[in-house]
């Protein structure tokens, strides 16, 4: 329909029309087998670079809530990721995925549940499917399952999500802090507080770890190149810069964390602290300063009343590098 159509133009035909010509246009055979090697060879680079896009920019769609229009570029990386890798191919499974999300958050269950079929059907036809692929298929059906209600069926899944992604990257990865954070809000919205606050709590946990690390690997960086600032241009300033998804994902679960934790009715400052210290490294290393002075200040001052203040020299630290002088009293 014209309103779909319009819908799939605005999220992606305009950034890849131009690259779809080439591919969509018949040409005259090759007269020599290189020709005709190298011509098949940039074919195939200009679908995978449009696989590329077409992800990309579904993935940035559902990123900002827009899951509508994040089907369109999802369905188009599917096609094309056919085209090139086959339809039983394991490379399917992340538009597969992407496309349940984005189905999960128009609303539309039906066809989220298709998607995710079909994703589950090639991860049991592949015995050597890695757990960094089943970690995150168990994921999107946990996720299904939780908006289609089924509470128990959805920590089924994210238990997995979290066993799977923890033998692949660690106990204590932000891979595996993932499931956790989707159980939690699970316990949360059944009212099973203990359960979702310590789960909240390993999170934030493995949050503050990883952004400690980061921070501290961007300061050797800078210390080893004199020249450079945090101000520079050159924002790879880390040895292991996080990835895009790494700081929206940061950025969405933290501030979720922080929410939670400042409205509830028993407050806990030590790990609300916690949370304020990670997000206000995070906004640093993201060079959003004023935002990071905001929630480094909120940090010290709970840190300043607690009666174990081992928070307070990294959290003074981090204000120093911004130029902050905190009131010690």
């Amino acid at each position: 329909d014209r309103d779909h159509q319009k819908a799939d133009w605005v999220s992606i035909h305009k950034q890849i029309c131009q690259l779809l010509i080439p591919i969509r246009t018949s040409l005259p055979c090759p007269p020599t087998e290189r020709e005709r090697k190298h011509g098949m060879e940039q074919l195939l680079r200009r679908q995978k670079y449009i696989i590329e896009v077409a992800y990309s920019t579904a993935q940035e769609f559902v990123w900002d809530g827009k899951h509508e229009k994040a089907r369109p570029a999802a369905l188009h990386a599917l096609r094309f990721g056919i085209e090139v890798y086959g339809s039983d191919s394991l490379q399917l499974v992340p538009a597969y995925l992407l496309l349940a999300e984005a189905s999960t958050g128009a609303g539309h269950l039906p066809e989220a549940s298709k998607y995710l079929s079909q994703a589950e059907w090639i991860v049991l036809r592949t015995p050597d499917c890695s757990a960094a692929v089943q970690y995150k298929l168990h994921r999107s059906l946990g996720l299904f399952c939780a908006a289609q209600g089924n509470f128990e069926q959805a920590l089924y899944h994210l238990a997995n999500d979290v066993y799977l992604a923890s033998s692949a990257f660690g106990l204590k990865s932000l891979e595996a802090s993932g499931g956790y954070f989707h159980m939690a809000n699970i316990f949360f919205r059944q009212n099973k507080m203990d359960i979702a606050n310590s789960l909240y709590a390993e999170v934030a946990a493995a949050w503050d770890a990883f952004l400690l690390k980061s921070l501290q690997a961007q300061q050797q960086v800078l210390k080893s190149r004199p020249e450079m600032s945090l101000l520079t241009e050159d924002r790879e300033v880390s040895e292991e810069p996080m990835t895009e998804a790494q700081q929206v994902e940061g950025i969405r679960v933290l501030t979720a964390i922080l929410d939670i934790r400042e409205q509830a009715p028993t407050q806990q400052p030590g790990e609300t602290a916690r949370v304020l210290h990670a997000l206000a490294m995070l906004h640093y290393l993201l060079m959003d300063l004023p935002k990071a002075r905001e929630l480094g200040l909120k940090a010290f001052e709970l840190v300043k009343q607690l009666p174990q203040q081992e928070r307070l020299e990294p959290l003074g630290h981090l204000l120093k590098l911004m130029n902050v002088e905190p009131s010690s009293t």
